[in-house]
């Protein structure tokens, strides 16, 4: 299915709130990702990227039909971790299954690389349940790099998560 990562426009909001309003998303993210997900967390959040510093945060929407349907950022790391960035992402559940975000996970980590000559590292670290969201880093070229045992905390559960990694000489060219 075919999609664009572009920046931000204020006029998403109404798309995000609408699309991130799902507990399905909502119980695989961190816990500053709400839910209920209202239109005032969308404007919120959608403000956040359009004020990011370009020099250590990448936030793209993922357009799909015109809509933006979910999201995707880098954020690169301070003091030890600096030449490192975090990715995080998610998608409205209408849109799973369909090869899109293993796709926006590429296409931003290329980026990422181009904007950043010295990023050596992408990772992210999904819980170790959420088995779609493992599959997409692998069939991005991520590696599993461990399981972090009783990791998080969500929803009064402790629960494993996992290091995943894809190295800049790895990366497709």
């Amino acid at each position: 299915m075919d999609f664009v990562l572009r920046p931000w426009r204020r006029s998403d909001a109404p798309d995000v709130a609408r699309y991130a309003n799902n507990d399905r998303i909502a119980q695989n993210l961190r816990n500053i990702f709400p839910y209920p997900y209202t239109l005032a967390d969308a404007e919120s959040f959608v403000d956040s990227c359009l004020g990011a510093d370009g020099s250590c945060q990448l936030f793209r929407a993922i357009e799909v039909e015109g809509r933006a349907a979910g999201s995707i950022a880098l954020c690169r790391g301070g003091d030890v971790y600096t030449l490192a960035a975090e990715l995080g992402y998610w998608l409205a559940e209408d849109y799973w299954g369909r090869g899109i975000m293993t796709q926006a996970v590429r296409q931003i980590c290329e980026e990422g690389f181009e904007l950043w000559d010295d990023l050596v590292r992408v990772y992210a670290e999904p819980f170790a349940h959420n088995t779609a969201s493992r599959r997409v880093l692998e069939k991005a070229g991520f590696t599993l790099e461990g399981v972090l045992r009783r990791s998080v905390f969500k929803r009064n559960e402790v629960h494993d998560s996992c290091m995943y990694a894809l190295l800049w000489e790895e990366s497709p060219d």
